[in-house]
């Protein structure tokens, strides 16, 4: 099987050269059938790799230790659910797993757009096989995840080896939404190579217009709400499993996941701008292709050991394989934008300050401001050791001191772009469409300011967080109105019809709303308390206004790994709440310790109990507790954006009607020019 499956990837190999070739000097010649035989080897180039990844997951589950790969990253009592995730548990299997995505992506774009009859899809997908070739080239030789292991017996001669058990997953990673986190992740990041392929196809073709916008529109958003997915994902991850009381520590691999995030949704406000006035062209070309070099930048930091983090792979020579990769596709991306901007010219120029098209301009460089903050502090350290000798550590701290007041900024635009006019806003309109918005904003920051908050920031974040819920329901409910008066149903019906009517617009206000949720669950980390009690089977210890009393110490026995349980019971105010058992664990296999923490929640707050140790002077159970206000915020309003974000990428029939219309038009075009060519 191991054989089989090196087989298929450079069987995969070849046909993605073949496609490269085919592609490009297809569109270059006019040679529709090359472009169309390309087309072909792109499916079957993905079918090859679709195979090597069933070959090692078969591997995996027989647990064939004599593979590396297995050997490393499985045991045999590992269950079955993380054995399947072991794919992209260590280095090489998920390059290979990448590269399944990646393919995957390659084959959808010339299975979607098989009747397109212009030259930018062809070129896109040579684009697309090139990237798929670099990644392929690393699935062959230095990152081969099935390659056999072999030892010196100390004749100078490597003879094969099967060790009797594998090291086993890191415990770390046994976790559910470990096994869905890397896929979202890697779904969002390779997604962009697609509007990034699309970009340098219109760059390469000079059809710089709106037509590649509006193919790369839907993939762009794909990509953006996978990758977001995959950092919540990640920071529920973090907040359940590793033990510290929080989700977002500004690790560097988690800044690496956010930077292409926040340019990717920079692209999409300032998309809208380019397809209503056709401005920004030079901008959303520089935007697309910098949040694809910053995926590749941040793959990078993951897999070349440059960094310290949880989420890194080990040290590895393969970051110079990245790095060469990403030099020559910047290089290339720069040369290609600077001898096209004769084609990159705007058609119209910025009327106002006081406009929506304004708006979603300032929107773009706060974000890209929030990018560069991440960028440098994640990137600081090692400049600073490559210079000096010497590593900095850039912690929380500075990344909170820019990036909050950053944010707020942010969370106020999210409340005044949907109530300006294009071109200009009057300052009566203004003065009359802000009134109750404003009004509801300073009323909320004078209760919290009443109620004893004493953060500045955390005060101004809930008066921004109600100025902004107040323009978004007073943009539903005056549509919904007008509609009522129109149709005569109620007004739950009127606020659906109307979604329904402008999916883009309202699902667009809807992932508004969830970003307000976030802000207010962020926000909650300023009034966290922390503290600890060490203690006997039936003592008590209080931290804010719980009490908890520890009823028993068990010892955990799992075929996977052993342990001991701390059972806690929480009270608040005299009444009993819960029963909580967080464990220590240790995994022979890996030979690593791990804390399982348990939780109360409620949608105030959660009460996060870890249990850390057990004193050996004095044989109490050492428990660290954290109250956590509002965090249910951040998860409910991660799932607001994700549902808002679906009803953005429902198709319109108006859309599809066009979208009909203008294949069966090229169609027509090409089948012309293929009849006048023949006479």
């Amino acid at each position: 099987m191991a054989e089989f499956g090196s087989f298929c990837v450079v069987l995969a190999l070849t046909f993605c050269f073949y496609a490269v070739f085919s592609l490009f000097y297809g569109a270059k010649s006019g040679r529709r059938d090359l472009v169309k035989s390309g087309e072909n080897a792109v499916f079957v180039m993905f079918g090859f790799v679709t195979m090597a990844v069933f070959a090692l997951e078969v591997l995996l589950m027989r647990s064939d230790f004599s593979i590396e790969y297995v050997a490393g990253y499985s045991n045999r009592d590992l269950p079955v659910f993380y054995k399947l995730a072991s794919l992209w548990g260590g280095q090489k299997g998920s390059l290979l797993f990448w590269s399944w995505i990646l393919t995957m992506y390659t084959a959808l774009v010339a299975l979607r757009n098989r009747r397109y009859a212009g030259k930018l899809i062809p070129y896109t997908l040579g684009i697309l096989s090139v990237t798929s070739a670099f990644f392929l080239i690393l699935n062959a030789f230095p990152a081969n995840p099935f390659e056999r292991l072999a030892m010196d017996h100390g004749d100078g001669v490597m003879h094969a080896f099967t060790p009797e058990d594998g090291k086993g997953l890191n415990p770390l990673l046994q976790h559910p939404a470990m096994v869905i986190h890397p896929p979202m992740l890697y779904l969002g990041y390779i997604g962009f190579v697609v509007p990034f392929a699309f970009c340098l196809g219109a760059l390469l073709t000079r059809e710089l217009g709106s037509a590649w916008i509006k193919l790369a529109r839907r993939w762009t958003l794909t990509a953006w709400l996978f990758l977001g997915t995959g950092i919540l994902l990640g920071g529920r991850w973090a907040y359940v499993e590793l033990g510290w009381g929080g989700y977002w520590a500004w690790d560097p691999v988690e800044n690496a996941s956010l930077m292409p995030w926040l340019t990717g949704t920079a692209f999409l406000h300032s998309v809208i701008v380019q397809e209503r006035k056709n401005m920004l062209k030079v901008w959303n070309v520089v935007l697309i292709l910098a949040t694809y070099l910053l995926a590749i930048f941040g793959t990078f930091l993951t897999r070349s050991g440059i960094v310290s983090s949880v989420h890194a792979f080990a040290q590895s020579s393969i970051g110079n394989y990245f790095i060469v990769f990403l030099c020559l596709m910047g290089a290339f991306s720069i040369y290609l934008v600077v001898t096209r901007l004769g084609f990159l010219k705007s058609d119209n120029e910025l009327d106002s300050y006081a406009s929506r098209e304004a708006s979603f301009l300032f929107n773009n460089l706060v974000l890209l401001a929030a990018c560069f903050a991440v960028l440098w502090g994640t990137i600081f350290p090692v400049i600073s050791e490559l210079i000096q000798g010497e590593q900095v550590t850039v912690g929380s701290p500075f990344f909170n001191r820019i990036n909050v007041p950053i944010a707020l900024f942010l969370l106020f635009l999210t409340g005044v772009g949907p109530l300006l006019a294009w071109r200009k806003t009057s300052f009566e309109s203004m003065r009359r469409i802000f009134l109750w918005p404003t009004l509801a904003g300073l009323v909320i920051t004078a209760a919290s300011i009443a109620l004893g908050n004493r953060s500045i920031y955390a005060a101004i974040s809930f008066g921004l967080a109600a100025f902004v819920t107040t323009t978004l329901t007073s943009e539903f409910t005056r549509a919904a109105r007008a509609r009522r008066r129109n149709t005569g149903e109620n007004f739950i019906a009127a606020v659906l019809g109307v979604t329904a009517t402008n999916k883009r617009r309202y699902g667009g206000y809807i992932v508004h709303f969830g970003f307000v949720l976030l802000m207010v669950g962020f926000t909650g980390q300023a009034f966290t308390t922390e503290g600890w009690g060490e203690v006997n089977v039936g003592e008590r210890f209080t931290i804010g206004h719980y009490e908890f009393e520890c009823l028993a110490i068990d010892d955990v026995e799992d075929p996977n790994f052993v342990g001991m349980s701390a059972t806690v019971a929480v009270y608040k105010d005299g009444k009993k709440l819960d029963t909580l058992a967080p464990e220590k664990r240790h995994y022979a296999a890996s030979d690593q310790t791990t804390s399982e923490v348990r939780m109360h929640h409620t949608i105030q707050e959660d009460v996060y109990v870890v249990f850390a140790n057990v004193n050996e002077e004095t044989n109490k159970a050492v428990l660290q507790v954290w109250i956590n206000p509002l965090v249910s915020c951040v998860w409910l309003g991660g799932f607001v954006m994700v549902l808002g974000t679906l009803v953005t990428l429902l198709p319109n029939r108006r859309e599809r009607a066009i979208s009909r219309q203008k294949h069966m038009v090229e169609r027509l075009l090409a089948e012309a020019e293929r009849a006048a060519a023949s006479r």
